[in-house]
């Protein structure tokens, strides 16, 4: 039998598709057949694709076929050997052997920049979040670390308008960025943010991934597809965070599950190979420990 994704908490439809193939309209899984090794900036050629070399010689069943094309399989998994046990709950995320402790116990505000050159010159690994404003970035990250007073929560779109260093368990860093796509903003503010944003992706060598927060609460916006399009033209490893799921029911269009659903359907339209995706909600904290387990396997493969 096909491996099934698992929701954790909430009542909400499954995402995975039945197991022959379906037709486009009924699938809006990604077809994720990328490692960490290849989205990741240090080393790739470091780590041996075993999975590559075992396709060379046997032919691809089907289970291993439906975990490359669905699921976010790690360095170090075979998709032969994916059981339902070793998909986290409401993703497509696979964990594997380089996933350890995940949980924060100490963070540490480092400092605010206005230009990438003004980070944090360490090799410590990065994680940066990025998302649309309003879309819940220092709520999240408060739910990450469970201290409300880490990040700037606010009403007012574009509260954050500096590249901020949160130093976690004096190993890793937690990159709060700017949001994009507010109307207050001046556009000469706006492009300038951008401007400096994207520098900070093509040229911090340290950054493992970028999150990249969705509203799933509303439909599909073009915005950010449109931003996700360009992290994927320039190589930059991303993970789709889908935020406030909580909110099963809507007074007004579709359900966070349909939006999803939707969105997903774009993405597939400009790409071959997708990243990964987890629902979250900072209210109820669905998804919180398993974005951290995936944040843990990603940042262990990175520092090998």
């Amino acid at each position: 039998m096909l491996l099934r994704n698992r929701l954790l908490s909430l009542n909400l439809t499954s995402f995975l598709s039945p197991p022959s193939p379906p037709p486009k309209s009924a699938s809006f899984l990604f077809s994720f057949n990328k490692t960490i090794a290849h989205s990741t900036h240090k080393r790739p050629e470091s780590k041996p694709d075993v999975s590559a070399s075992r396709a060379a010689k046997q032919p691809m069943s089907e289970r291993a076929r439906f975990a490359k094309t669905v699921l976010f399989v790690p360095p170090g998994v075979d998709p032969e050997d994916v059981t339902d046990e070793m998909i986290l709950p409401g993703s497509n995320i696979v964990v594997g052997p380089y996933a350890g402790h995940s949980q924060i116990k100490e963070v540490e505000f480092v400092k605010s920049s206005g230009r990438a050159k003004d980070c944090p010159k360490d090799d410590r690994p990065e994680f940066a979040i990025l998302g649309r404003s309003n879309v819940g970035k220092s709520s999240l990250i408060n739910a990450l670390v469970r201290k409300k007073e880490v990040a700037l929560t606010s009403k007012k779109p574009g509260k954050t308008q500096l590249i901020n260093h949160f130093l976690v368990n004096k190993s890793w860093y937690i990159v709060d960025l700017p949001g994009y796509g507010f109307a207050r903003a001046s556009d000469a503010a706006r492009t300038d943010w951008s401007s400096f944003t994207k520098g900070y992706f093509l040229n911090r060598d340290t950054l493992v991934a970028v999150l990249l927060l969705i509203d799933a609460s509303v439909p599909p916006q073009r915005i950010d597809v449109d931003c996700a399009n360009w992290l994927g033209r320039n190589n930059i490893p991303m993970t789709f965070v889908f935020t406030k799921c909580d909110k099963l029911k809507a007074s007004k269009g579709k359900r966070p599950d349909e939006n999803i659903r939707d969105f997903q359907e774009l993405i597939r339209e400009n790409y071959k190979q997708h990243p990964a995706w987890i629902m979250t909600s900072s209210v109820t904290g669905l998804g919180r420990d398993e974005l951290l387990l995936h944040l843990s396997q990603l940042r262990n493969y990175w520092d090998q």
